[in-house]
């Protein structure tokens, strides 16, 4: 079994919903080496998250930032951590649904994604700094 693995830090995004497919990539050169295996991307970051959905229509990703902020509301008077502003506490709320890291199969040294799929990153903070990624891929 084959493992590789790097860590990057990505470009300052703007609050919303990002593919980050085409950078996860380029990271990786030795993807082409695995016939059959596993991608694992991860953030190190409490108030930002991944996840896996549609990569064509950007409308999907506006919807998704629109649909978080309603579901996690800012300002809200029960919320106790707010130390770097009113979007701190429900960044790391935003970011514990979503979650920290995605799995993606690797078939034939390619990502074995669906033909609409793409790796996001969720910028959950209104003015965040470039964020560090790990990713790991293993297999045969």
């Amino acid at each position: 079994m084959k493992f590789y693995q790097s860590e990057f830090r990505l470009k300052s995004f703007s609050r919303g919903f990002h593919l980050i497919t085409e950078q996860v990539l380029r990271e990786l050169p030795e993807l082409k080496n695995i016939k059959v295996g596993m991608l694992q991307v991860f953030i190190k970051h409490t108030s930002a998250s991944l996840t896996i959905n549609e990569n064509a229509d950007p409308t999907v990703r506006l919807d998704f930032e629109s649909h978080m902020n309603v579901m996690v509301p800012e300002n809200q008077p029960y919320y106790k951590h707010d130390y770097e502003g009113s979007d701190d506490m429900p960044a790391h709320i935003k970011s514990s649904l979503m979650g920290a890291s995605v799995q993606i199969p690797i078939t034939n040294g390619q990502l074995n994604l669906g033909i609409w799929q793409g790796i996001y990153l969720c910028e959950h903070r209104d003015s965040a700094t470039g964020r560090t990624i790990i990713i790991t891929a293993f297999g045969n």
